[in-house]
């Protein structure tokens, strides 16, 4: 089909084409992982990260956890998107209020530019999981907003411009735990400090392999035939909760209605660096890139929660995909 995206064109996106034979609508970089697990001393795992494009090159907010097991949140840089560095510091947010730096722990960051900033969200430890969020415009300084809910919460994803002249926020409300339940709300701000006008999107589905929760993904991509958002669906198996990444379509002007869902997986846990790790199982989609005039998805995506993965697919054949599965 054809499908026009709204975003800049992309050239030196990270890219493998489809191989040979294969008839996925998502297909995996086939030197996975781009991430080890130890890219830092003492750190014993970096995924659920994200990557955007930065002065023609690529930055990353990332997800590290280190001997102890806490998450904490480090900065990336690449030329190809592929080889990365990392400051070996953790993001040190700043703000005049010690209340809103207070670090308990910081994961599953999401990084989204508007208007020229960069904004960071990411799940705060605040007397539990919720909604932090920073700003920055060159990946070295950061300034913490306020918390944008009320414990608890998780899968924070803004989108790419305003709604209405709003704001516009996904997420998940959880609980204190490894949540066994969540749906997808939206929420707007006229300021990134206050959020309201919360709206149910859509809940875990009938099918298996999204029938425990859902949660969003990277920030959606912006269509002619509405917002493209890729999640992530679980189901609680003998062996724990099992994360596969599905892709559902927003209405473009009423982002809280859904359009369509797939009814299958576009990728789940199957390779060695997805099935073996410190949670097996888990294919868990985050940052994404995009190259507008082709339709070229890259998603980065964390595995096991242990190592960072890249993947590949067309956006015209995964939206095409969505509309024939209907909601």
């Amino acid at each position: 089909m054809k499908l026009t995206i709204k975003a800049p064109a992309l050239p030196n996106i990270p890219w493998q084409p489809r191989p040979a034979g294969n008839e996925d609508l998502v297909w995996r970089y086939d030197a996975n992982p781009v991430i080890g697990r130890r890219p830092l001393p003492r750190v014993t795992g970096i995924y659920n990260s994200a990557v955007v494009p930065f002065k023609g090159r690529f930055a990353g907010v990332f997800r590290t956890e280190g001997m102890d097991r806490m998450p904490h949140l480090h900065v990336g840089h690449s030329a190809d998107g592929i080889n990365w560095t990392f400051n070996p510091k953790r993001i040190d947010f700043v703000n005049k209020d010690p209340e809103i730096t207070r670090h308990e722990y910081a994961y599953d960051p999401r990084v989204t530019p508007i208007d020229g900033t960069y904004y960071v969200t990411w799940c705060n430890g605040y007397h539990g999981p919720t909604i932090g969020v920073a700003t920055t415009k060159d990946f070295k300084k950061f300034h913490q907003l306020e918390n944008a809910f009320l414990p608890y919460n998780r899968n924070g994803v803004l989108f790419p411009r305003k709604i209405n002249g709003k704001f516009a926020m996904l997420s998940r409300p959880s609980d204190t735990g490894h949540t066994p339940f969540g749906d997808i709300f939206y929420s707007e701000s006229p300021d990134m400090t206050y959020w309201g006008r919360h709206r149910h999107i859509m809940s875990k589905g009938d099918e298996w392999w999204q029938g425990t929760k859902i949660g969003a993904g990277p920030s959606p991509i912006e269509t002619n035939e509405g917002w493209l958002l890729f999640y992530h669906g679980v189901i609680n198996t003998c062996n724990g909760f099992v994360y596969s990444m599905g892709a559902a379509l927003l209405d473009l002007e009423k982002p809280w209605m859904l359009r369509a869902r797939m009814k299958e997986s576009i990728l789940t846990a199957e390779a060695p660096y997805e099935l073996a790790g410190l949670v097996p199982g888990v294919c868990f989609p985050v940052g994404c890139l995009c190259d507008a005039p082709t339709g070229r998805l890259a998603i980065y995506y964390g595995a096991a929660d242990t190592v960072s993965a890249l993947c590949f697919c067309d956006a015209g054949e995964i939206v095409e995909n969505i509309l024939a599965a209907g909601a």
